[in-house]
């Protein structure tokens, strides 16, 4: 493979190979960059432990990690680690938005492409669900084996292509995964851009939390969506129906700002209201420290315990 520069542009990671080779790419350079992370003290160091909490037994406790950090981590055993995870990608036409990069849609399918990857390679079983369009609706049962990951990554990489065109939010995909893990915990990652006018996926995910499952929500958006970067009289075409509007960009930037700051504020505060990992991204953010991001948060919340 050619040497890549620690930084990678996400559309020129977009034109490299295969989404495999594409998904190995962001998942070496996150690692990377944990990596160097560590080197600086990091909590990203303990990625094998969990902090101590009542009831765990006291023979696990590291103390070697307790006399570096002076506090208590509990070692993870291979009984405790190994996760169910669904991975769930919004395939709705408001996600086929690309301003001067690649489309949201891309983005969360690489995203998701190398926690598949990197899941598997650590032995959890990965599953996926593809949402917002009905011609594109897919579920991948989760499944460990390694050659599941060529399956899904090649049911991913269909729906990326073919996916962008529906109405559909995700919360109905999210309901049915509540169905599915009933009596089983599993960690749950969303990738969209959170545009539902119900708010209907807000309060899904919100109810998948309460329901005790681990949840992280990817909230992709386009720099241009929060930026406003146009001038001049432009016509602006609705993604999810057929509306048009010609209007002057200077005149109503500031008030879709704002309503762009209100959107983001409501979604943060109502995931962190309801225990959910949120985490905010651009499209023209390097795919690896997304992921990075992404890792941070679970080593911080400690692996989720199988249950029955």
């Amino acid at each position: 493979m050619p040497t890549l520069p620690e930084r990678i542009d996400p559309t020129q990671l977009a034109r490299l190979g295969n989404l495999p080779i594409k998904a190995r790419v962001i998942v070496q350079g996150a690692l990377s960059g944990m990596h160097r992370a560590s080197l600086h003290g990091s909590s990203v160091e303990f990625a094998e432990h969990k902090e101590y909490s009542p009831g765990d037994e006291m023979r696990h406790i590291d103390w070697k990690a307790y006399a570096k950090v002076d506090r208590y981590y509990v070692k993870r055993y291979e009984h405790e680690s190994q996760l169910t995870i669904y991975l769930v990608l919004d395939g709705s036409a408001s996600m086929a938005f690309a301003g001067d990069g690649i489309s949201k849609i891309e983005y969360a399918g690489l995203t998701l492409a190398a926690l598949a990857y990197l899941a598997i390679q650590q032995q959890d079983k990965v599953g996926l669900v593809a949402t917002g369009d009905r011609a594109i609706e897919t579920s991948v049962p989760p499944r460990a084996r390694s050659t599941h990951l060529h399956d899904l990554l090649a049911v991913l990489d269909s729906v990326m292509v073919r996916g962008g065109k529906g109405d559909e939010s995700p919360a109905a995909a999210l309901r049915r995964i509540a169905e599915l893990t009933r009596r089983k915990r599993a960690l749950i990652v969303v990738a969209s851009d959170l545009f539902d006018a119900e708010d209907e996926t807000l309060a899904m995910l919100a109810q998948l939390r309460a329901q005790r499952h681990d949840v992280s929500v990817l909230h992709v958006l386009d720099p241009h969506e929060t930026t406003f970067p146009y001038d001049g009289l432009t016509q602006f075409e609705a993604l999810e129906s057929t509306n048009k509007m010609l209007v002057n960009p200077i005149a109503i930037k500031r008030d879709y700002l704002a309503r762009m700051d209100a959107f983001l504020t409501k979604c943060r505060g109502t995931l962190a209201a309801g225990g959910v990992d949120y985490h905010f991204t651009t499209t023209d953010r390097p795919l690896e420290e997304t992921l990075l991001q992404l890792l941070i948060a679970r080593t911080r919340l400690g692996p989720v315990r199988r249950v029955g």
